[in-house]
């Protein structure tokens, strides 16, 4: 049975704080794909949420100190309680602040997969790459060896997305081929894809490597499949053709058009 068959049939519950500007995209996101957004970060209730959850995605795209505690309780809650968590790291190596907020998540819970560009990615384990506010900057560096090196010294999942996607966990690498150029024109797609890394996680059971490289390739699938059927529109056109593909996907069409290789 594929990750997306289970995502479906189950309907996680996944716990997003995440960044003002994605919040409704990333939700209609998760509810198209099959799954069950909360959007919630009040301090009360953040630790609760995180425990009835599948998974719980962390966003620091909009930071400020209340944010910040929210996620801090969130994530450890789902650590005690067995839930995977993804973290965003949005623009880290952009600022100070950025970086160290999020040196200091990764060091005070247990993160079980980081999604980023190359850039966040490399800032993350304290790797010097260019960043154009959230956006990776000009570099040749081996981005497949900045995700290994982070896998190994974060002990979780790194995920490093661009023309092709690297997913490994220091020691299995898969490459997801999968995506269209038109995904940088719509805001929040990046910050969308970490949620539903999340979902896939949160039915991965002992594959979480697997799921993770689904949920990949399948978001990429359901790029191109909306890219083609708007290419004489513009990006409007493809954000709600791309919610509709997320939804309307089948696992065999998934199949026969997915492009993932062990590296």
């Amino acid at each position: 049975m594929s990750f997306i068959t289970k995502l479906r049939e189950n309907n996680p519950l996944i716990h997003n704080i995440t960044n003002i500007v994605v919040t409704n995209f990333t939700a209609n996101g998760l509810l198209a794909l099959g799954a069950s957004p909360f959007m919630a970060d009040s301090h009360e209730e953040v630790a609760d949420v995180a425990a009835m959850s599948g998974a719980v995605l962390i966003n620091i795209g909009t930071l400020n100190e209340q944010a910040i505690k929210a996620m801090l309780l969130a994530g450890q809650s789902a650590n005690k309680h067995g839930v995977p968590v993804v973290l965003d790291p949005v623009g880290a190596g952009a600022t100070a602040y950025r970086t160290e907020v999020t040196h200091r998540l990764v060091s005070e819970m247990k993160i079980t997969a980081l999604r980023g560009n190359v850039a966040e990615v490399a800032n993350v384990i304290g790797e010097k790459w260019s960043i154009k506010g959230v956006d990776a900057g000009a570099g040749d560096g081996d981005h497949a060896a900045v995700a290994i090196k982070a896998a190994k010294k974060l002990g979780c999942i790194v995920i490093v997305t661009g023309k092709e996607d690297i997913i490994t966990d220091g020691e299995k690498t898969y490459i997801a081929a999968n995506g269209h150029p038109i995904l940088t024109k719509v805001t929040g797609t990046g910050c969308l894809l970490s949620s539903v890394v999340a979902a896939f996680l949160a039915v991965a059971g002992d594959s979480p490597l697997e799921a993770a490289a689904e949920a990949l390739s399948f978001y990429g699938v359901a790029a191109e499949i909306a890219a083609e059927k708007t290419a004489s529109h513009g990006p409007g056109s493809f954000q709600i053709e791309f919610l509709n593909q997320l939804a309307l996907l089948t696992p065999e069409e998934y199949g026969k058009l997915s492009r993932i290789r062990e590296a």
